[in-house]
This record gives structure tokens, C-alpha cells and sequence, in this order.
């Protein structure tokens, strides 16, 4: 069961008040005056004040130390009221500046000099280095834990912000997600869909050619979307996921493209080999970006899919031959397949470069590293 500040602030006075009483009952054997009545009260108007120190530190260790100067100059023992002082000295350097401790703490070492003074059989030597010396112990303590408070509740800060920039990636990788997925089959049904509308009458076959294409992408497209949501289930519920699409189903898009009027050509240079889930994934998305620019902007262009595995890395390039009409074939600066696309590169420590080539059309090229080191990283920040 936790217990509340103010709670235990009742505790401590309490605890405080008893042994102040009690240690009056020793007064007559240390050679001071007894509590009577006034020195009871005395008491309790330095003791009970504390259970409201962290209300207002500085107010309640200035009334303390107050009336302990009362409280002495009475001529009771001093020693009876010296724990109370010292707690709100504590309390006043653990939760205000340092200029504001030391001011307390020299009140508090002019007290116990003061009350020094008053005894005749106080050693002063003895009594200044008690004064100096616990006042320095107490606002060292209490700056301590004002800066470890502060700490904690920076780091506390920095985790929510780290938290929140993670859910912002999270949603980030959603949206690239879901675009990847459904923007490259949705252009392929759109225009098989336009197909089949201008010869339906004409040409049955290849209409119903069109339909067979639509059917198949847009199964394709509803089994990648359930592929995503594993993936987020999985990374939620930490459990295993179902693999995400790669490199090797490359004559899969290329056949969705190819359907859509689009002559694509696929080459593998290099040999074949398993790369990092994610660094494989991030190829093939970017492939996806690339054809589904190409079909969008460019119809009747002709497509060139370059795949080339190098012992380190492996470097993919989706060009284009300029024919057919081609305006804004990537928004520059906006839009989420060429920011997706970028950070997926930037995600798994590759290179990209995106934009029109010299003798025509337009090109997209990625380099991965395929390193131990650049797969875990990848794979740890993948779907």
C-alpha cells in the first residue's frame, strides 16, 4: 500500500514530536530545567509545523527555527527541538535553489551557535563545528536529491517524447505500408478496368482478359494488406509473423505491370542469394514504387528492372526508355512513395537516387549493404 506524502509527513511529525517529549524526560539528568507546560507547548510549536514542509519548505523552516530560538532562549535544553530544524533544512535544499539552502542554513547555524552561548558548559569549538557541520551535510544532501529528482523527471520527459516519436514512426511505417500496397494494385486495377470498359463489346476476350488481371491483383492486394496487419499484430503481441514479400517474387509485379500495358523486363545479375528480411522487403518496395510511378505517369513507357548482388550489397535500378507521356512523375518534396521510398533507403543505411536521365526517361536507383551488422539493425527496426 503506498502512502501519501501528507500521510507520512503526519507520520514523521509524530515520530519527531515523541522523541522530543521523551528526550525532555532526560533534561534534569543532562543538568537543564524540565519541560513544564510552556516548554511542552514550545514543543509542539516546533515540531508539529512539519507536516506541512513540503507545502512550503521555506516558511516552515523560518517558523521552526523561530521558535527553537524561542524555545532556547527559555533556557530549555536545546538538544530536546534539534531534529525538527534539521529536517526542514533538508527539506528547504532538496526542493529550492542553493542560494535559498544556504540562506536556511545559516540561520539554522546562527541558532545552534546562539543556543551554544547560552549553556555555560558548551564546548564553543565543539558547538560551531556541529553547527557548520551538519547544516553542510544536510543542504548537500538535500541539493542531491533535488538533482536526482530533477534527473528522474527529465528522463522521465525524454521517454514520453521518445514514445511519442516512436508512435509517429509507427504510423509513418502504416501509411508507407498501406501506399506501397495499395497504390501499386489499385493503378493495375484501374487500368484493367478501363481496358475492359473500352472493349467489352468489341473484343470479349480481351476484356474478359482484363477481368481475370483484376481478379488476381486485387486478391494479391487483399493478401499483401493481411500480410501488413500479421506484421502489426505480431510486433504488438511479440509473436512470430508471416514473411513479407521480396526480391524473389519480382516476375510476380512484373506480371501485374506487364497486365497493365506496361512491357517490364526483369535481370538478375550476380548470385541470387537469402538477404535480411528487411533490407529485402525494402528492395522489393521500392520496385513496387518505381513500376507503379511508371504505370501511373508514363503508359507505353518500356520498363528495365536491374537486380545486382554484390558480396556486400546488392544495388536495384528500375529505369524507364521516356516514351509515352510523363509529367510529374514524382512530386518533388511531397507525397508518400518518394518520401517512403527515401526512408526506407536511409532505414537500412542504403543510397537512392530518383530522378530523369540524360538520354531520356526517368530512373530509380537503390544500393543496400547486406552486412551482419546492417541486417540485424534493419531487422530490428523492420515489419
Amino acid at each position: 500500500m503506498r502512502i501519501r506524502p501528507l500521510a507520512a509527513d503526519g507520520l514523521i511529525t509524530a515520530a519527531l514530536t515523541s522523541v522530543a517529549v521523551l528526550l525532555g524526560q532526560e533534561a534534569t539528568s543532562q543538568g537543564w530545567p524540565p519541560l513544564d507546560l510552556a516548554g511542552h507547548l514550545l514543543v509542539g510549536l516546533v515540531n508539529v509545523p512539519v507536516v506541512v514542509r513540503g507545502r512550503a519548505p521555506v516558511a516552515v523552516c523560518l517558523f521552526v527555527l523561530a521558535m527553537w530560538t524561542v524555545y532556547v532562549s527559555a533556557g530549555y535544553w536545546p538538544v530536546v527541538n534539534s531534529f525538527a530544524p534539521m529536517l526542514t533544512l533538508y527539506t528547504v535544499a532538496s526542493l529550492r535553489p542553493l542560494r535559498t539552502a544556504a540562506g536556511c542554513a545559516a540561520l539554522m547555524s546562527a541558532v545552534w551557535i546562539y543556543a551554544g552561548l547560552l549553556s555555560e558548559r558548551a564546548a564553543m569549538p565543539s558547538v560551531v563545528g556541529q553547527a557548520l557541520g551538519f547544516s553542510l551535510v544536510l543542504v548537500r544532501f538535500g541539493h542531491v536529491a533535488r538533482r536526482s529528482a530533477e534527473l528522474a523527471r527529465r528522463l522521465r520527459d525524454e521517454q514520453e517524447e521518445r514514445a511519442r516519436r516512436e508512435v509517429a514512426g509507427e504510423r509513418g511505417r502504416i501509411a508507407r505500408e498501406l501506399h506501397d500496397v495499395v497504390a501499386h494494385h489499385m493503378s493495375v486495377i484501374s487500368v484493367q478496368v478501363g481496358l475492359a470498359r473500352f472493349v467489352f463489346d468489341s473484343d470479349p476476350d480481351t476484356a474478359r482478359t482484363a477481368l481475370g488481371t483484376i481478379a488476381g491483383t486485387s486478391a494479391e492486394a487483399l493478401e499483401e494488406l493481411r500480410r501488413v496487419l500479421q506484421v502489426l499484430r505480431a510486433d504488438e503481441d511479440g509473436g512470430p509473423a508471416a514473411p513479407m514479400p521480396g526480391l524473389a517474387r519480382l516476375e510476380e509485379m512484373a506480371g501485374r505491370v506487364r497486365a497493365g500495358g506496361v512491357p517490364v523486363e526483369v535481370r538478375v545479375g550476380g548470385v541470387p542469394r537469402p538477404l535480411p528480411p528487411g533490407v529485402d522487403l525494402c528492395a522489393y518496395r521500392v520496385v513496387q514504387e518505381a513500376l507503379t510511378n511508371v504505370l501511373k505517369h508514363a503508359p507505353g513507357c518500356r520498363a528495365l528492372v536491374e537486380v545486382h548482388y554484390h558480396p556486400h550489397h546488392v544495388a536495384v535500378a528500375v529505369t524507364d526508355d521516356g516514351r509515352g507521356v510523363i509529367q510529374d512523375r514524382v512530386p518533388t518534396g511531397g507525397g508518400h512513395g518518394l518520401i517512403g521510398m527515401r526512408e526506407r533507403a536511409k532505414l537500412y543505411g542504403g543510397t537512392i537516387s530518383i530522378g530523369p536521365r540524360s538520354e531520356g526517361g526517368y530512373a530509380v536507383r537503390l544500393t543496400l549493404p547486406t552486412s551482419t551488422r546492417t541486417a540485424r539493425q534493419g531487422d530490428g527496426a523492420s515489419e
